[in-house]
């Protein structure tokens, strides 16, 4: 099977950006529907060809938590459906007058949100990236440039197939969503290129699709960068409580970017707490600095590097520090930028910590795993970006927009 060329697929993206970003609210929303009632009833094949990227994975001797990642089930179609109808019944953020106002000359500014255009997203072993990225694109009325990678191609295929058929089912154009299917390193430097075409591109994997974007995209990015989340117990938190909340956020599904690597105690409550941490935790390998592992003696003995790892697994590092300072700067030592936690009763500490970490979101009394675009209400997203411009943290409908300005006058001119 021929392969179209990266320029082809990048100039029929642009085309249908064109059409995409006048389509009216109803348009889009009825497109929506229609692809997540295409996709379910295509269930059947989704999992035939989910279950061949598996088994090769699987043959491969692939990690268990990247099986994990790249492995669909009914339920799983179903959830991707779901998240369809879910951004179809979100307020569009495209025509939004953000702000406007009157000069003395009488010239009347409008601040309006616009869609950005093409956005492309190059990801890694989650086919359900694939529907998501395509529906919150659709709906801010931008075309969906996905490339996703080899592990996932025939899922990538499948998925594609039926959102296409939907949009083009409900009257607008199937490369509202175009996949690249060739998946070679090469291909990917040149997708990160295509100034053209692309106005915007996501990337969504590991420290190595990171670092080949930055070294070679000449296209605007956004970052989703590594997570190396953070649990810092306080010594005035609720142990109780900050025990669950440690659970959750390493075990509840140790293989995405919201889950917690990296737990930080106080040294005041850290004989209370450690034990009875390790215990909660079986089955997570625990390895920390010469304090825990006095308190502790499961815990092994833990490098910089391990505290600076996003491990993706059940493995944790452990550090007890003796003040808040030493916790807020351990936190932006080795952080990634993602998100981080405090549990604590005292109003000073958390609004301190919120206030001195540097981070897309930063949470009290509540698990990482709460930074979600769904979770936040964002209906999903197509990334957490872990930089400071444009968009950070859950990206949304709206981080999925630009501003232009309109500017209205009755025959003014400039002297």
């Amino acid at each position: 099977m021929s392969i179209t060329p990266l320029d082809e697929l990048g100039r029929r993206a642009r085309a249908a950006s064109r059409v995409l970003g006048t389509a009216s609210s109803a348009a889009k929303d009825d497109a929506l529907r229609a692809t997540a009632e295409v996709l379910v009833h295509r269930t059947a094949e989704v999992l035939e060809a989910n279950d061949a990227d598996v088994g090769r994975a699987t043959h491969a001797g692939t990690a268990d938590t990247v099986v994990d990642r790249l492995r669909l089930t009914a339920a799983r179609v179903e959830a991707m459906a779901d998240g369809l109808r879910q951004v179809a019944g979100l307020a569009d953020p495209v025509g939004q007058v953000v702000e406007g106002w009157t000069r003395p000359n009488g010239l009347a500014i409008e601040k309006v949100r616009v869609p950005l255009g093409v956005v492309a997203v190059i990801y890694e072993n989650r086919p359900n990236v694939t529907s998501d990225a395509f529906g919150l694109c659709l709906k801010a009325g931008n075309a969906a440039f996905l490339r996703g990678s080899s592990a996932a191609l025939d899922s990538n295929r499948a998925i594609a197939g039926a959102l296409r058929d939907g949009v083009s089912k409900a009257g607008l154009p199937a490369d509202a969503l175009v996949l690249v299917e060739e998946t070679s390193h090469e291909a990917a430097i040149e997708f990160m290129r295509l100034r053209e075409w692309v106005d915007c591109l996501v990337p969504r994997g590991g420290r190595s699709l990171i670092a080949a974007v930055l070294e070679h995209a000449t296209v605007p990015y956004v970052i989703d960068g590594d997570g190396n989340c953070h649990v810092y117990v306080d010594e005035f938190a609720d142990l109780e409580q900050a025990l669950e909340i440690v659970v959750n956020a390493k075990t509840q599904r140790p293989s995405v970017c919201n889950a917690a690597e990296s737990l930080v105690v106080h040294r005041s409550v850290a004989e209370a707490f450690l034990p009875r941490a390790a215990s909660a935790l079986a089955g997570v390998a625990l390895v920390g600095d010469a304090a825990s592992r006095s308190i502790e003696a499961t815990i092994a003995e833990a490098t910089d590097d391990d505290f600076g790892t996003e491990f993706l697994d059940l493995k944790m590092s452990v550090a007890v520090v003796g003040s808040l300072d030493e916790a807020i700067a351990h936190v932006n030592r080795f952080g990634t930028g993602h998100t981080e936690a405090i549990c604590t009763r005292d109003l000073s500490s958390a609004r301190r910590f919120t206030a001195e970490v540097d981070a897309a979101a930063v949470v009290v009394n509540a698990s990482t795993r709460f930074t979600d675009g769904e979770q936040f209400g964002f209906g999903g997203e197509i990334g957490i970006s872990t930089q400071k411009l444009h968009a950070r943290g859950p990206m949304g409908l709206r981080e999925l927009t630009t501003c232009k300005y309109v500017v209205t006058g009755n025959g003014q001119v400039r002297t």
